[in-house]
């Protein structure tokens, strides 16, 4: 395949591998060090009559240039890290930081029935043997369990309620939550059956990835918006819609939601309020309505939310109604109104909450307590409390509190989050009982979390617990060490523990691998502040301001270090650009308030 290649320039890349079957195929060619990247030309494997069978470029719309995190050549997108787990059975990376070199392995190319069931060595036994000694047929996992669990339908809680939950149904969740979520690996040897979080952490909602409502917005896939939905507290799992063998739904449209939801109340005008047989009269064109990626890849949402229409004014989440009738918003709202009363709720607390925090205004952190201390999903808890983090409210820390004491890690991960708004020796009573945690995803949060609070505070027996939990997070980010951020975050800890010589390491060890990382130029620049360099940190602040102008924070570390240099008037040009860019952040105001007064 022809393609343009890390230096700029057009040339010829053998083509050692395809993945991926539909919609579509996808072409690895290998680099130097073992790395196999993903060419950044695909071929739509649809059929003709849906605009298939032809190539097309993954980027067509975006200036991706040699330079760009998301170039086809630079870590963050090489297939050994970015894509194999998911795309294999047994994958092992096998990243080698001396050598910086992969010798990656694999057992099978494609999902094999040991990605979901575990290693089959006793299967086949037991197949030649023709005979069968359990219902697990020799597999370690399996989810029969399924098998003759029934739902009954609560009219009055308007929900399918499962009649027996089976304590596995989670755990088969979670081993779909391992392809089927946005998350990263904190750890290797991920078993099936296991909780998620014990090799992967889970992002939570907010930000980019999620519109205010918990839609789906970015590539999210499925994991975290199911985690949101009324099906997921009742017990439903993925196989109770999907095959997973044949990859098929196990029932054709409406049929499928009719198998737990009554179709004479909602497959019928009145509730869907189109014809049957219609466009929109689908469960799943309202319920689960649909974002296209990588150009042809349509994914629905799996949080089966109620349509809002009259959200979508003042909180910005699109709503299914308009995807259909674009030019007529506030139309969609009195439809709804008209046809299901004007008692439904007009504000959700998670959704106004969430779009006052993300434009940073004050009347959002009443609201996050509200929803942190709900019975809301406990993604959207631990979302709630990770947003207070912003916020410095007494009430903020005792909720903040109360999530640490979760039963349930997502919300303890966001309650460790928040933590951050605090001084490090005041973090110590709040996250040293998680150092312990069952969790592995909640030990490394409190980790980084305690990192900073000096030894000779603590106790033997603290100490010894914040000791383990460190070498454990060491060892998570080891694992990731291919990875620019991960040599980042290994430089933090580093230099929160004093360690300036390790930072400066671990950060050129980052710039080794991406030299164009902006985060890595500004926090080794902040060593050589400590160690009273300034005059070379200057040059990386410099092309850090180049490669990131639109970064206040870049901006106020190059302004700082020309206030130490008494370089007043550089100074104050560089505070006025990241004042431009963040007009409501007070120590960029008060610097330069402070650089203005007279001398």
């Amino acid at each position: 395949m022809n393609a343009t290649g890390t230096g700029g320039r057009r040339g010829e890349f053998a083509v050692r591998y395809t993945f991926g079957v539909r919609p579509l195929q996808q072409y690895l060619t290998e680099l130097p060090g073992g790395r196999l990247a993903v060419l950044p030309a695909a071929w739509d494997a649809r059929p003709r009559a849906e605009g298939g069978q032809r190539w097309l470029d993954l980027h067509p719309d975006e200036a991706i240039r040699p330079g760009d995190e998301l170039f086809w050549t630079y870590p963050a997108q090489i297939w050994n890290h970015q894509c194999a787990e998911c795309h294999t059975t047994g994958y092992l990376k096998n990243y080698h930081a001396v050598s910086d070199s992969f010798a990656s392995a694999w057992s099978e190319i494609g999902v094999g029935c040991e990605a979901c069931h575990g290693p089959g060595s006793a299967h086949v036994e037991q197949a030649r043997a023709e005979r069968w000694r359990d219902s697990t047929r020799g597999f370690p996992v399996s989810f029969r369990q399924r098998s003759g669990v029934s739902y009954a339908w609560d009219s009055a809680a308007a929900r399918p309620v499962r009649s027996t939950l089976p304590p596995a149904f989670r755990g088969e969740v979670e081993t779909c939550a391992l392809c089927h979520s946005r998350r990263g690996a904190i750890w290797t040897g991920h078993r099936p059956g296991r909780p998620l979080l014990d090799t992967h952490r889970a992002v939570l909602l907010g930000g980019p990835r999620y519109f205010p409502d918990g839609q789906i917005r970015d590539e999210v896939y499925e994991y975290g918006s199911f985690l949101q939905s009324r099906m997921y507290a009742a017990g439903v799992t993925c196989s109770d819609c999907h095959d997973p063998h044949s990859q098929r739904l196990r029932a054709d449209g409406n049929a499928l939601c009719a198998s737990c939801h009554a179709p004479a109340r909602y497959d019928v005008a009145a509730h869907t309020l189109h014809r049957a047989g219609t466009e929109g009269s689908a469960c799943v064109d309202c319920h689960m309505p649909s974002r296209t990626y990588m150009q042809v890849d349509e994914r629905r949402d799996h949080a089966f939310q109620v349509p809002r229409p009259n959200l979508t004014g003042w909180a910005g989440t699109p709503n299914a109604c308009q995807a259909c009738h674009e030019q007529r918003g506030a139309w969609a709202a009195q439809v709804v109104s008209r046809a299901f009363g004007p008692a439904r709720p007009p504000r959700v607390p998670s959704v106004e909450a969430f779009t006052l925090a993300e434009a940073g205004h004050p009347a959002a952190e009443s609201l996050l307590i509200v929803v942190a201390r709900s019975s809301a999903p406990p993604i959207v808890r631990g979302t709630a409390l990770q947003y207070l983090v912003r916020y410095q409210a007494p009430a903020s820390l005792v909720a903040v509190q109360e999530g640490l004491a979760s039963p349930e890690p997502l919300v303890r991960l966001g309650a460790l989050a928040a933590l951050a708004r605090l001084e490090t020796l005041e973090r110590l009573s709040f996250a040293m009982p998680l150092l312990r945690d069952t969790v592995r995803a909640v030990r490394l949060e409190a980790a980084v979390t305690l990192a900073a609070v000096p030894t000779d505070r603590l106790g033997p027996r603290e100490r010894d617990a914040l000791s383990g939990a460190l070498a454990e997070y060491w060892e998570s980010e080891r694992g990731n060490a291919d990875q620019p951020w991960s040599r980042l975050n290994l430089g933090l800890v580093a230099a929160q523990q004093g360690d300036l010589a390790g930072a400066d390491s671990a950060y050129r060890a980052a710039l080794r691998l991406d030299s164009l990382f902006v985060p890595a130029m500004v926090n080794l620049a902040d060593v050589y502040r400590e160690q009273g360099r300034d005059r070379e940190g200057e040059p990386l602040l410099r092309r850090a301001a180049e490669l990131a102008p639109g970064s206040p924070d870049v901006h106020y570390a190059l302004a700082l270090l020309l206030v130490r240099l008494r370089r007043y008037r550089e100074a104050e040009i560089e505070l006025g650009a990241a004042s431009l860019l963040a007009p409501d952040d007070q120590r960029i105001a008060e610097a330069l308030a402070a650089v203005r007064a007279p001398r």
